[in-house]
C-alpha cells in the first residue's frame, strides 16, 4: 500500500524536472545536440568545474582535437597544454587514454554498453550515467554534486553526502526516481535545476518545480540541507620555483606522470629546508643544473591550495649567464617565456611567468 501510494510522487517529481527543463532550463549549451565525443569531453571537463568556466576551454579543444581519432593521435603535452589552468589534470590524461583505447579495443567508436563506459579510464558511476542518459538516452541514473544536493534537501536526507552510507541512500533514490522515458531530459534537467535554482547558497525556492514536495523547504530546513562537509584543517607544505632565465628563456623541467600536476611543465622545485646558508640557490643551480647566475632576486611568496593540502610558493628569479648541455636532457627544457605560456603549464606557474612577462615589457 504505502508503494502504491508513493507512485505518483515519484512519477510527479520527474514529470516536474522535464516539465521546467523544457521551459526554462539551459539549451544553448556548446555541447548539447551533438555526438557521444562531445558530451564525454563536457562530462569531464565538468567534474568539479562550473559551465561557465568550462566553455571557453571546451570549445579550444574541440578546435584542437575535434574528433576521438585527433584525441587519440596527438601528444599527451598537446593535450595538457589545451587543458592547462582547468586544473585536476588527470582528467585530461584520462581522456588521451580512454581516446587512445577507443581506438584499439573499440574500433575508433565510443562504447554504447554502460557497463563498457564505466570501464573506460577517468569515468565513475555519475559520468558513465550522463554519457549513457544524454548521448544514448539509456534509463541510468546520475549523481553528480547538483543532484546530490537537490534529493538531500527534497528527501530532507541528513549526512554529508560524500559518506559512503548517505551516498548509497542518495543512489537509492536516484534509481526510484528515473522517468520511463525523456530520461535525457530529465538528466539535463536534474543538472540544470541544482547548478541554476537549488544551489548552495540562496537557492530561489520561490520559482522551483519541487517546492511543494520537497521536505527541506515545507519543515525550513533549505539551510541546513545537504549537511555540510566535515571542518578539516588542510595540511600546509612549502616549496621553492627556481626561475632560471636566459634573456627571454626560461628552464622548465617535466614531472612525474602521477601526483599533484602530473606531466606538466614547471620551473624546477626545491624544498626551502635545502636552500640553507650551505646552499644558496646560486650554488644549488651550479650543483645540479651546472649553470652559472649573476644575480637572484626572492620573489614574494603566494598561496595555491589544492583539495587536500595548502602549497606555500616562493618564487626566486635567477639570471643565467649561459645555458649548461646537461639540461638538454630528457624531461628539462628552455623556452621563450611567450611560448611556456602556450605549454602544459599549472596555474600558479602562469601566474609567475605573466608577472615575468609583464616586467619585460615595462623594461
Amino acid at each position: 500500500m504505502i508503494k502504491n501510494r508513493n507512485k505518483p510522487r515519484l512519477e510527479l517529481f520527474s514529470h516536474r524536472i522535464i516539465d521546467w527543463q523544457q521551459r526554462h532550463g539551459r539549451h544553448g549549451l556548446p555541447w548539447q545536440g551533438t555526438d557521444v565525443y562531445h558530451v564525454w569531453l563536457s562530462e569531464i571537463m565538468l567534474q568539479q568545474t562550473q559551465v561557465a568556466t568550462v566553455i571557453p576551454y571546451y570549445h579550444r579543444f574541440v578546435a584542437r582535437f575535434p574528433t576521438i581519432a585527433a584525441l587519440a593521435a596527438d601528444s599527451e603535452d598537446a593535450v595538457l597544454a589545451h587543458w592547462s589552468g582547468l586544473g585536476y589534470y588527470s582528467r585530461a590524461r584520462n581522456l588521451h587514454r580512454t581516446a587512445q583505447l577507443i581506438m584499439q579495443r573499440h574500433e575508433g567508436k565510443f562504447p554504447k554498453h554502460f557497463e563498457d563506459i564505466l570501464a573506460l579510464p577517468g569515468i565513475g558511476r555519475s559520468t558513465a550515467a550522463a554519457i549513457s542518459a544524454l548521448a544514448f538516452h539509456e534509463r541510468c541514473a546520475i549523481l553528480d554534486g547538483n543532484v546530490k544536493r537537490v534529493l538531500a534537501r527534497y528527501h530532507a536526507i541528513e549526512g554529508y553526502t560524500g559518506e559512503k552510507k548517505i551516498e548509497a541512500q542518495l543512489w537509492q533514490q536516484a534509481e526510484a526516481l528515473l522517468p520511463k522515458r525523456d530520461v535525457a531530459v530529465y538528466t539535463q534537467g536534474l543538472m540544470d535545476l541544482g547548478a541554476l535554482i537549488c544551489t548552495r547558497s540562496k537557492p530561489q525556492c520561490a520559482i522551483c518545480p519541487l517546492q511543494a514536495d520537497c521536505a527541506a523547504y515545507q519543515n525550513e530546513r533549505i539551510t541546513q540541507l545537504p549537511t555540510p562537509r566535515p571542518r578539516k584543517v588542510l595540511p600546509e607544505k612549502h616549496s621553492t620555483f627556481l626561475l632560471l632565465l636566459n634573456d627571454s628563456d626560461i628552464l622548465l623541467t617535466k614531472r612525474p606522470g602521477s601526483g599533484i600536476w602530473g606531466s606538466l611543465w614547471c620551473p624546477p622545485q626545491v624544498d626551502p629546508k635545502v636552500l640553507s646558508t650551505a646552499t644558496d640557490p646560486s650554488t644549488y643551480c651550479l650543483q645540479h643544473f651546472g649553470t652559472e647566475t649573476i644575480h637572484s632576486l626572492a620573489l614574494s611568496t603566494f598561496t595555491h591550495t589544492f583539495t587536500h593540502f595548502k602549497l606555500h610558493i616562493t618564487p626566486i628569479l635567477l639570471q643565467v649567464i649561459n645555458k649548461p648541455k646537461q639540461t638538454q636532457e630528457s624531461g628539462m627544457v628552455w623556452l621563450d617565456v611567450n611560448d611556456a605560456l602556450r605549454a602544459a603549464i599549472p596555474t600558479p606557474v602562469r601566474k609567475l611567468l605573466l608577472e615575468i612577462q609583464a616586467g619585460r615589457k615595462s623594461l
